[in-house]
């Protein structure tokens, strides 16, 4: 792709290029010369793709210097016969053609010629096994965003089907964005989208950036950092959480040696130096375990390795060891036919050496969310290792090494790979969700969280599994179970005690929650919800109220800015409100009612505008304004849009005004604060008042200055509780050997009740003053 490893240096000419020598005139298929029977040639000499896997599956005679592109693609076609037909082979041929064809003139970075890069894309799926229309898309992955090629010509050519797929894994490169990580988040939204449609989208992309990793040495350092910071953070773990292990795994060497180089040599030059030692344990474990399974009657294949570079360079960094005191970089696998040989294996190993207490984890029983499978536990040799042993049947090392491919390459339907397959769509509709009202950081910020799941097991009280994030709380797991469930959450129970709506699960919890059609999400559960769903949940909730909440102020303030004209807004033709509408991008008069709720718009120049509109006569129009004196009164229950100062914390019985900010709705002052300044802005002040009957408590600060004696907050505490007030915050300064000042932050109704609390804060006889601030 243009933008990852190896992106084509050049770009195709507005002139289709002549068909290739390695297809007829008239564009169809030539058999190359030498084939006898088969569709290509036998071999005689190896052929290599640029950073494709070795094989030796075709060779072709001789073939001159300049034809070396038709070398590879025959060497994937005789790949392809390997479990296709002809017609599929001969379409997968066609591709080629066309792809060489839209991408001639174009060179990557290295200087090859750019047709090598979807060719050693394909090569990797191939080796998946993956079906023919993936194949011809990855062939042609690249056409529709480096090359004039259109998906509509792609579509007439190859289907619409194989359409679709090139489209999704094309990046937005067409659309200019403000940042490059927004650009990253919308195309990976885009992608993400497609995945939903068929799932073949990801699995292209993932070989496309694991060819690009491959061949990330022809690139600048800072490019190929970017490149490497990328696929360890978004690449790998969606191959993780799509369970390709063998794929991930490389993702993340070839990531951390381009992301870190000095560390990666570092680190291998001490594995080598270490491995001497490590090989001798290792064949010592395998031949323990062959030794103590010759008295069972179990089939078992023993696998035994070392680690991965960047699994102990994480190990290494979490517990802060070096390599040489670093224990666990052993592992075992032993794979069998069935999972009831799974758990007698465990039990033999068990036998053999002291399992660590802890460290049995039963995935059989409990899969992960990608689908994985196998009993694992941590063994204490008697070489001072320990070593993770892992349990499986043939068919889980199957899914466990190639997740979701595993869909193609063994059609077992509703079996493992079809499961994986379906955990993969479920995960993809849930960022679907999230992706539909969230902006660009945060849904990338959202998926992040989403593909690091160090996950929790928890229990509905039906005994249903949900799986949640290490970390999740009960708010989590209400939404993770319905989304109005998690909005109506009132109140919890986990193992059958109250818990808070914050609580934090652990494995094993049984949750049960309480709630309430009539009750909303609370802006706080922001700050303590972990999962991607759960947080956009409640981001959209307060979006949509939001949204009411400006309609609604926004009515209010614009029917008092025309009652100062004479006019009723419930009384307005629809000339009029069109004449509100216009010199405005507002499509109806409740997007102009946001707008005005939400501070980006004074409402008193759209009520000139409208009055202008019905009013000849400026004069009178004029003396019918300065007649008119409306507020807008204020009860405390507005929502959302209507704030009340921090700096002068005004309470009902305070003299107001308010003070229109853009975006953020209404901001109540005192008059007397020195942050209400009229001059400025004249148009963003409304005039308001309280209520008759105001509702609910606010804030107020108070200043005690108190006697530096033994007991005196708890006093002035005691004497606020009994005023029914509760205290939200208490700062406390030492002014000096004798006194201290205490700053009280407390809830009141109103004026008259602040000062209660005030006379029965003064009784207290250590007080020496008490005032407002």
């Amino acid at each position: 792709m243009a933008s990852d490893a190896g992106g084509p240096t050049s770009r195709a000419t507005s002139k289709r290029a002549e068909p290739l020598r390695a297809g007829s005139a008239d564009g169809t298929l030539a058999v190359p010369p030498g084939s006898t029977g088969s569709l290509f040639a036998r071999p005689t000499s190896p052929l290599r793709v640029a950073g494709a896997p070795r094989h030796n599956a075709c060779y072709v005679e001789n073939i001159p210097e300049e034809d070396s592109t038709r070398l590879l693609i025959s060497d994937l076609c005789c790949m392809a016969e390997a479990y296709m037909t002809p017609d599929q082979v001969s379409q997968i041929y066609d591709a080629y053609l066309f792809g060489a064809e839209f991408h001639e003139g174009q060179h990557r970075s290295s200087g090859e010629p750019y047709i090598y890069h979807p060719l050693a894309v394909a090569s990797i799926l191939l080796e998946m096994h993956m079906d023919a229309p993936t194949i011809v898309a990855a062939v042609l992955h690249d056409v529709i965003e480096d090359t004039q090629a259109s998906k509509a010509l792609v579509a007439e050519r190859f289907g619409e089907q194989i359409a679709e797929i090139v489209d999704g894994v094309s990046k937005l490169s067409a659309v200019n964005f403000p940042s490059k990580v927004e650009q990253q988040a919308e195309s990976l939204r885009k992608m993400l989208m497609a995945m939903v449609k068929d799932i073949r989208v990801i699995i292209i992309k993932l070989a496309d950036r694991l060819h690009n990793m491959r061949t990330l040495g022809a690139l600048v350092p800072e490019k190929a950092r970017r490149i490497a910071r990328e696929t360890l953070e978004i690449y790998a773990p969606i191959a993780n959480r799509l369970g390709m292990h063998v794929l991930r795994l490389e993702l993340e060497d070839l990531g951390f040696k381009a992301m870190y180089p000095k560390r990666y040599s570092v680190l291998c030059r001490a594995m080598r130096s270490v491995r001497g030692d490590r090989s001798e344990v290792l064949r010592k474990i395998e031949n323990a375990i062959n030794t103590a399974l010759e008295g069972y009657d179990v089939r078992a294949r023993v696998l035994c390795r070392e680690k991965h570079v960047y699994s102990i360079y994480q190990k290494m960094r979490k517990k802060h060891l070096p390599l040489r005191e670093l224990q666990d970089v052993y592992a075992v696998r032993l794979i069998t036919d069935d999972i009831d040989d799974c758990y007698r294996l465990l039990g033999i190993v068990h036998n053999l050496w002291k399992p660590v207490p802890g460290r049995f984890k039963d995935f059989i029983a409990i899969p992960k969310a990608n689908g994985y499978q196998s009993l694992h536990s941590v063994l204490v040799t008697p070489h001072r290792a320990r070593v993770e042993v892992q349990i499986r049947t043939d068919e889980m090392d199957h899914i466990a090494e190639s997740g979701i491919a595993a869909h193609w390459l063994y059609k077992t339907g509703d079996g493992g790979s079809g499961a994986t397959h379906n955990r993969a769509r479920e995960w993809l509709r849930e960022l679907l969700e999230i992706q539909g009202d969230a902006g660009s950081q945060e849904f990338l910020d959202g998926v992040k969280v989403d593909l690091f799941p160090d996950e929790v097991y928890v229990f509905t009280p039906a005994g249903d599994i949900i799986k949640l994030p290490r970390g999740a709380t009960v708010i989590d797991f209400a939404y993770a179970v319905h989304t109005e469930l998690g909005n109506g959450c009132v109140a919890a129970w986990v193992n059958h005690r109250a818990a808070p709506l914050s609580a934090e699960l652990r494995n094993g919890d049984a949750v049960a929650i309480q709630s309430d059609k009539a009750h909303h999400p609370n802006p706080s559960w922001l700050n303590f919800v972990t999962t991607a769903k759960a947080r956009s949940a409640i981001r959209h909730y307060l979006k949509q109220l939001k949204a009411g909440e400006a309609v609604n102020l926004g009515r209010r303030l614009l029917d008092i800015a025309l009652s100062r004209y004479g006019i009723a807004l419930s009384d307005l033709e629809e000339h009029r409100k069109a004449a509100a509408l216009t010199q405005t991008p507002f499509r109806n008069l409740d997007e102009l009612m946001a707008d005005i709720g939400l501070g980006n718009r004074p409402s008193e120049l759209v009520a000139r505008r409208i009055a202008e509109s019905s009013h000849a006569d400026m004069e009178s129009l004029k003396e019918t304004r300065e007649a008119s004196a409306h507020r807008l009164s204020i009860r405390g229950t507005e929502g959302m849009l209507v704030r009340f100062a921090g700096c002068c914390h005004p309470i009902p019985g305070d003299r107001v005004i308010g003070f229109m900010s853009a975006g953020r709705g209404l901001v109540i002052h005192r008059n007397d604060c020195r942050n209400a300044r009229k001059s400025e802005d004249p148009d963003r002040w409304i005039d308001v008042e309280w209520a008759a009957q105001p509702e609910g408590e606010y804030q107020v600060s108070v200043r005690v200055d108190v006697a530096n004696r033994r007991g005196a907050l708890a006093s002035i505490a005691s004497a606020i509780a009994a005023a029914e007030s509760n205290i939200e915050n208490v700062q406390i300064n030492e002014r000096d050997g004798q006194t201290s000042s205490l700053t009280f932050c407390i809830s009141v109704r109103d004026r008259a009740h602040l000062a209660a609390i005030m006379r029965a804060a003064r009784r207290v006889r250590l007080v020496l003053k008490i005032s407002r601030i």
